[in-house]
C-alpha cells in the first residue's frame, strides 16, 4: 500500500529511466549507493505518488523490493533493473493489475500472469464449461476490439491438450494456457513524463478489467501458501 505521497504524481521523470539504464550497465552496490538519492527522489517518490492516485479506483497497491533474491540463482546481480507495482501479493497465483517500468519502456498488465496448480484446475473447468467458456470467448473478442489482446501469460502453454479434455475442444488452445493476461507495452515517450501518464495506466487497467473480473469469479485466489523470500 502506498504511503502518503508528499507530492502529486507529475509523470515518470526522465531521471527514472536514466537510473534504470545505469543500473543495467553497473548492477553493483557501489552504483546503488552513489545514486541512492536519485532512487529516492526520481524513482521511489514518483511511484509512490502514482500508487496513491490509483489506489482509490484499483485498491491497495504494493511495490516489489529492489533487491533480488539470489540464493538459488546463477545470476548474483544484487538489484532488479526494473520497478514494479501490483495489486497482488503473489508471483505465482496472483490476480489483478501490474505495472513494470524498465529503462526504455513501461509494461501494463491485467489478469493472472502465472496460475497456481489449484487455479489451473478451476480455470480449465471454467473454460470447458459451456456458459463460462462462452463468456470468456466474448470478452476476448470485446477486448481485442479495444486493442487489448488476451494471451497465455508468462509461461509457455502446454504443447498438448491437458489430460481429460478432447483434442477437438472448441477452446483447446486456451485449455493449454498456464495463465490469462492482457499485456500492453509502451516504449519510452514524452507522454510518460507528464501527469497524464496516470490516465494511460487507468485506461489499460480499466479496459482489461473484464478479464480480471472473469478470473476472480470463475477461478478465484489460490489456497496454496505463498513462499516468501527470507532476509
Amino acid at each position: 500500500m502506498a504511503t502518503e505521497a508528499a507530492t502529486k504524481f507529475g509523470g515518470f521523470p526522465k531521471a527514472l529511466f536514466t537510473f534504470l539504464a545505469g543500473l543495467e550497465k553497473d548492477n553493483s552496490k557501489s552504483y546503488w549507493d552513489a545514486n541512492k538519492a536519485t532512487w529516492e527522489s526520481e524513482v521511489h517518490e514518483p511511484v509512490e505518488a502514482l500508487m496513491a492516485e490509483l489506489e482509490p479506483q484499483f485498491g491497495p497497491l504494493r511495490t516489489f523490493r529492489p533487491n533480488r533474491d539470489v540464493r538459488f540463482s546463477k545470476d548474483k546481480s544484487p538489484y532488479k533493473t526494473w520497478v514494479g507495482v501490483t495489486t497482488s501479493e503473489r508471483a505465482v497465483g496472483g490476480i489483478g493489475y501490474f505495472l513494470r517500468i524498465e529503462s526504455g519502456a513501461i509494461r501494463l498488465a491485467c489478469g493472472s500472469m502465472v496460475m497456481a496448480s489449484d487455479q489451473l484446475e478451476r480455470f480449465r473447468s471454467a473454460i470447458d464449461n459451456a456458459a463460462s467458456g462462452a463468456d470468456f470467448d466474448k470478452l476476448r473478442k470485446r477486448l481485442a476490439g479495444k486493442g487489448l489482446t488476451v494471451g497465455p501469460g508468462r509461461q509457455d502453454p502446454l504443447k498438448r491438450t491437458p489430460s481429460g479434455y478432447p483434442k477437438d475442444h472448441p477452446r483447446e488452445e486456451v485449455l493449454r494456457w498456464k495463465g490469462a493476461v492482457v499485456v500492453k507495452e509502451f516504449e519510452q515517450a514524452a507522454w510518460m513524463h507528464k501527469a497524464g501518464a496516470a490516465d494511460k495506466v487507468r485506461e489499460v487497467w480499466s479496459g482489461a478489467a473484464p478479464l480480471t473480473n472473469w478470473i476472480i469469479e470463475h477461478v478465484g485466489e489460490s489456497t496454496i501458501p505463498v513462499r516468501r523470500p527470507r532476509g
